[in-house]
């Protein structure tokens, strides 16, 4: 256990130390949107290209990596809607925001910097093939049906459409590019030159420290009143439910690469995107959202631990 925790402890040490810069006032909490758009536009992209275009292409297109990750966090994403509308007797749109919560993960961010430490190199591969099902399937579909379910929106008659502008954004993402081009790079066999491939690497070890802090420093003045029992269902989908779902199809899945089964539970057990509240925003859930942001990441540096120690000591999965 002590092994896991100094894993696991220097990521939340970066986070509370984001949290306390923002608090003492060292930074002011609009420069961390800043910072993490440098992140999200400059170095996880170059840690994804990095990544992919150095490996062939059957190393970085794992079908059944991607099978277990989709089919997980799709159970989940419609899981979840069922158990708002049915249980909690909620509308479509809520259900939608909530489920996304739960089954859309803070890979780059938080999924990241952990696996890294767990699996090394290969680490990066599992992150673009994560954020592949998180950007290209599960946020899309889950703001189409929030939308579909919004009548402000019209979008009860028009939620296909929805979808296809959201496919049509991703295609200005950063990291979307990232991942095509390092396909690309990987299926023809290229290389950078030298100089342009220790810049991409120079750029791409920034990533991990800087959106830790940055992490930490979204996390001073959210509040917790008045939604304890939808931000406690959230936060048990994702740290507990998303993490158990892809474990489930792993196990009924061929075996497939150890470090790569490692890196997909990890990745589903990490809190939900860091930009899970801008996008509730529209819907008028932020404070639902930043309330469940903030109790997930707190919550998950104990679950993530208990979660690594369960792995290696109940299933004897290593790396």
């Amino acid at each position: 256990m002590l092994q896991i925790l100094a894993i696991t402890t220097p990521i939340y040490l970066i986070i509370a130390a984001g949290y306390l810069a923002v608090r003492c006032g060292l930074f002011a909490k609009p420069e961390m949107r800043v910072l993490g758009r440098f992140v999200i536009n400059f170095c996880t992209p170059a840690l994804i290209f990095r990544a992919l275009s150095q490996r062939s292409l059957g190393e970085v297109l794992n079908a059944p990596f991607l099978l277990a990750y989709a089919l997980g966090s799709l159970a989940v994403l419609f899981g979840a809607i069922a158990y708002v509308r049915r249980v909690r007797r909620q509308p479509l749109t809520p259900a939608a925001i909530q489920g996304l919560g739960m089954s859309a993960s803070n890979s780059a961010f938080i999924g990241y910097p952990i696996v890294q430490q767990l699996i090394g190199p290969p680490a990066g591969v599992a992150l673009a093939l994560c954020m592949v099902v998180e950007n290209l399937l599960i946020l899309p579909l889950a703001l189409a049906l929030a939308d579909r379910g919004d009548n402000r929106h019209g979008a009860g008659q028009r939620w296909h459409q929805v979808l296809a502008e959201s496919f049509k954004g991703l295609l200005k993402n950063p990291m979307i590019v990232a991942i095509v081009a390092g396909f690309c790079f990987a299926l023809l066999g290229l290389q950078l030159p030298e100089v342009l491939a220790r810049t991409v690497q120079i750029v791409a070890t920034a990533a991990s420290p800087i959106s830790l802090f940055v992490i930490g420093g979204t996390l001073v003045g959210l509040q917790l009143s008045g939604v304890r029992r939808d931000m406690a269902t959230i936060s048990f989908g994702k740290l507990v439910l998303h993490p158990l779902a892809v474990l489930a199809v792993l196990l009924l899945l061929p075996p497939i690469d150890p470090a790569l089964r490692v890196a997909a539970v990890v990745f589903a057990s990490v809190p939900m995107l860091s930009i899970y509240p801008v996008v509730a925003q529209k819907y008028h859930l932020e404070g639902l959202t930043a309330a469940a942001l903030l109790v997930t990441t707190v919550a998950s540096f104990l679950s993530i631990s208990l979660l690594l120690w369960a792995l290696h000591a109940l299933l004897g999965w290593t790396p």
